[in-house]
């Protein structure tokens, strides 16, 4: 916070204020204002020296820095929570600087305690390797969809961005080595007295060496690639900021080189638990497990009080034009313009350009009953859309009827119950109410051009049909 009240002035005029905002925000102090104005980068370590120091190292024209950002692969997908540390490397890229994502092969064996109140399930080498493999595919995807459909070619240096696995290290330094190396420059007093380790020490369930030796291995990584790749910073969420104050210790011990660490805040839900897989509320950025649709609407969905905040914070939309966004919502709120265009940028950086066409057809079909929408869209969407959809084969025959069908897909219950379900209004098919039972079947009215109809029975219950030999 110290850092973030020197770089930015006194209150001033609203309008003085915007512009000088602005002004920054273009280069004049560099990426590090800017971030901080934005709300990204939200605290930094050691604070004296990076308020002395990183303003100029960060500033426009000067030789790119490396950065780095460690995610561990406990599940097999990145999720929303995981998207601030991303933006910052992709802001660190877009200023020039080089970035390393590092998945933590070796370091998920373990657990890292921090914010924790036991201690993680262990996980089997086999299933790390796999994850492992699976948050990289997802790491490429981001950096590639930002490649192609954020950065223009003209726009200057785009850093490099490099993908690693500190398993590659990790797991070939011997343990004697390590502890007589690293392990020798690390002060006991020092990991006793953090905070996330006193509230387990202090706990029924306690902390075990394997926990407890987690920092030191975070440290060894900030200092394996400081000697190998010229890092010098470390990003990460700000309940990370114990594992870098380790790391800026071992760097600084064995090397005397100058680093820092830069924290990034922590997305919270509505009842202020941190997004993620412990939680149990976790978005998840692969498609097998989060649609991009389902993705578009949790952006979709936030309220009014966060969604300035989350257009800074998750998108690279100028300031200006953020601010012109929220003045034509305050005039047109029922449009929720800035919820839909966060919600577009998101998606499109997660499941690129054909990802966001699947969430606006999917949204379309869903809520505004778009019979266009339905005929566009593939399996895979319609799976995704209806999760808890029964699917079923079909052979169209003369003459079928409404009723025909319910009962073929097992929709309704047999005899007069069932009956009355269709003509009491319950039943509708491509989001179009039927209430006679009788009415025959129509090709591109109940059964759509890709061969599909939707039959929905009450409120909740989907049923894809399939028609076989159109």
């Amino acid at each position: 916070w110290g850092l973030r009240r020197a770089l930015l002035p006194p209150a001033l005029p609203l309008r003085r204020r915007a512009h000088e905002q602005a002004r920054r925000a273009r280069g004049a102090a560099g990426l590090l204002a800017a971030q901080c104005e934005r709300g990204l980068f939200q605290e930094v370590f050691p604070a004296q020296s990076a308020e002395e120091q990183l303003p100029a190292l960060l500033e426009p024209g000067r030789p790119p820095l490396a950065a780095y950002c460690g995610f561990d692969p406990t599940a097999d997908s990145l999720h929303v929570g995981h998207l601030l540390p991303v933006m910052a490397l992709l802001h660190f890229q877009r200023a020039g600087h080089d970035v390393i994502a590092v998945v933590g092969g070796a370091t998920a064996r373990l657990g890292d305690p921090s914010g924790r109140e036991r201690a993680r399930e262990p996980l089997p080498a086999g299933r790390v390797r796999a994850q492992a493999r699976a948050l990289r595919a997802g790491l490429e995807r981001l950096f590639g969809n930002h490649r192609e459909l954020f950065w223009e070619p003209g726009a200057g240096r785009l850093g490099r961005a490099a993908l690693l696995d500190n398993a590659r290290w990790l797991g070939r330094e011997p343990l004697l080595r390590f502890l007589g190396g690293a392990g020798g420059r690390l002060r006991m007093g020092t990991l006793l007295s953090r905070q996330s380790c006193q509230a387990r020490l202090h706990s029924a369930e306690g902390m075990s060496l394997a926990e407890f030796l987690y920092p030191a291995l975070q440290a060894y990584d900030f200092l394996h690639l400081h000697r190998h790749h010229g890092c010098r910073i470390q990003l990460g969420g700000h309940d990370q900021m114990g594992n870098i104050m380790s790391g800026y210790e071992l760097v600084t011990k064995m090397t005397g080189a100058e680093v820092f660490g830069i924290t990034v805040p922590l997305i919270t839900s509505t009842t202020g638990d941190k997004l993620g897989k412990t939680a149990g509320n976790a978005v998840w950025l692969n498609r097998e497990k989060t649609s991009p649709f389902e993705l578009y609407q949790f952006f979709v969905r936030q309220q009014d009080n966060v969604v300035e905040k989350y257009l800074k914070l998750f998108t690279f939309l100028p300031l200006e034009e953020i601010a012109h966004i929220m003045e034509m919502h305050a005039k047109e709120p029922e449009k929720w313009g800035p919820q839909k265009r966060l919600a577009a940028e998101v998606t499109k950086l997660v499941h690129g350009r054909e990802g966001l066409e699947s969430a606006k057809r999917c949204t379309k079909a869903l809520y505004y009953s778009s019979v266009e929408a339905l005929e566009e869209m593939s399996d895979q969407e319609l799976q995704e859309l209806f999760r808890q959809a029964t699917s079923a084969e079909l052979l169209l025959e003369p003459g079928m009827t409404v009723l025909d069908l319910c009962r073929k897909a097992n929709a309704i219950p047999d005899g007069p119950s069932g009956y009355r379900k269709i003509t009491d209004g319950g039943v509708s098919i491509n989001g179009n109410r039927v209430t006679n039972p009788e009415t025959v079947l129509i090709l591109g009215q109940h059964i759509l051009k890709n061969g599909v109809s939707l039959l929905r029975v009450g409120k909740k219950n989907y049923y894809i049909i399939k028609w076989l030999q159109l």
